[in-house]
């Protein structure tokens, strides 16, 4: 009995694990849940893409002149538009110098002058007698020697006559210029000189620029000009109009702009080719502008402009393209399917596809993780199915 002991008991253990196995109540089943990956989508559609070229440059003056003094003298005068900011128009008087010397230089020429016409007349003269003292000989005046009929002092005088015209023409010309006028209208960028001090032929008197145009160099780098049409050095097609964005007085300001021509060379540091805009009446003297800050020189701005024209493509965000150029699209199923595309351009915003997806194809643009073809979803952002970018 004792050895049949262990046995027994096992076999009731046994027993009761049975008993109580079949009385164990059945446990609820609960319903698989076929899980939905939510996604925000886009529609997107085909269409014609202009690409916007960005530069940057100064404002600067298209003609500027560095005024410096043909003849030596005290300055006398100086306007009152002959100061750092002044505004003058064509033909107005800059500065005036002692013209003293000077007009008593054109004294000394023009009596000069007389006394070689003087001798001129009498050596005409002189002439003329010769040649009717030579007619009273009977011979042709062919047959007549040089100096018979005085024709080499006829010339000499002739010479002196016009050295001396010259001589008050050069005398004038140094008056004139004891007088400095504005070659344009515009503006004083420099002063140098002022009443009072004695200037030398050579010195700078001041600087000057003009404020008919302004002019705006916009560096392109290799990849502003692959968004661009082929440049030609003075033909920059029909879309030449620019967008400058400035700041006047703490206040961003924006003009418009014309570009009128490429320089046609490469810099050879910064391998940038360089294009030219430019503003009429910067400064709105005529009051006919469309903006009201004036754009001063010196101003540093930013322009945009068109580029080339993408034809037939398809605009996707740059978050919403896998490695690979792949996309992730949302089927007829409302499942994941993987695209391949065909990339035509890109920017900080956009990719820009010209193959792969059909027209209406809804792409995901949210996040994904790692993207798994038929995957089921859900289109959480309802307000953007249908909408076209």
């Amino acid at each position: 009995m004792k050895a049949l002991l262990p046995v027994i008991i096992l076999i009731g253990a046994v027993c009761v694990a049975v008993v109580m196995s079949s009385l164990r109540p059945e446990p609820e089943k609960t319903p698989v849940v076929n899980a939905a990956l939510a996604v925000n989508t886009q529609t997107i559609f085909p269409s014609d893409v202009s690409l916007i070229v960005s530069s940057q440059g100064s404002v600067k003056p298209r003609t500027s002149t560095m005024l410096i003094s043909e003849v030596s003298g005290t300055v006398l005068e100086v306007s009152d538009q002959f100061v750092v900011g002044g505004r003058f128009q064509v033909g107005d008087v800059l500065l005036r110098l002692d013209p003293s010397d000077y007009e008593v230089a054109l004294e000394r020429a023009r009596a000069q002058e007389i006394s070689k016409k003087a001798m001129f007349e009498l050596e005409k003269a002189r002439s003329v007698q010769a040649e009717k003292e030579w007619a009273m000989t009977g011979r042709s005046e062919e047959e007549a020697p040089l100096l018979a009929l005085r024709k080499p002092y006829l010339a000499e005088a002739t010479a002196h006559l016009l050295q001396a015209q010259a001589e008050v023409k050069q005398a004038e010309l140094k008056l004139e210029r004891t007088t400095i006028r504005a070659p344009y209208a515009g503006m004083v960028s420099n002063k140098y000189v002022d009443v009072g001090q004695y200037v030398t032929s050579g010195v700078q008197l001041g600087e000057i620029f003009a404020v008919d145009f302004v002019e705006i160099r916009l560096p392109l780098t290799e990849k502003d000009l692959s968004l661009m049409n082929p440049l030609f050095w003075q033909n920059l097609g029909n879309n030449n109009e620019v967008t400058l964005r400035g700041s006047v007085n703490g206040q961003q300001a924006q003009w418009m702009a014309t570009l009128t021509r490429s320089e046609g060379v490469i810099n050879e540091l910064t391998r940038s080719q360089y294009l030219v805009a430019r503003v009429s009446d910067p400064y709105n003297i005529s009051n006919d502008k469309a903006f009201d800050s004036p754009l001063l020189v010196g101003t540093f701005v930013t322009a945009t402009f068109e580029g080339k024209t993408l034809k037939n493509v398809m605009s996707i965000p740059r978050g919403a393209l896998l490695r690979g150029s792949k996309v992730a699209v949302v089927d007829d199923s409302q499942r994941m399917s993987i695209k391949s595309v065909t990339l035509k351009f890109s920017n900080e915003d956009f990719y820009y596809v010209s193959d792969g997806l059909e027209p209406g194809a809804q792409i995901i643009v949210s996040a994904i993780g790692t993207p798994v073809e038929g995957l089921k979803l859900e289109i959480s952002n309802k307000s953007f199915q249908g909408r076209d970018k």
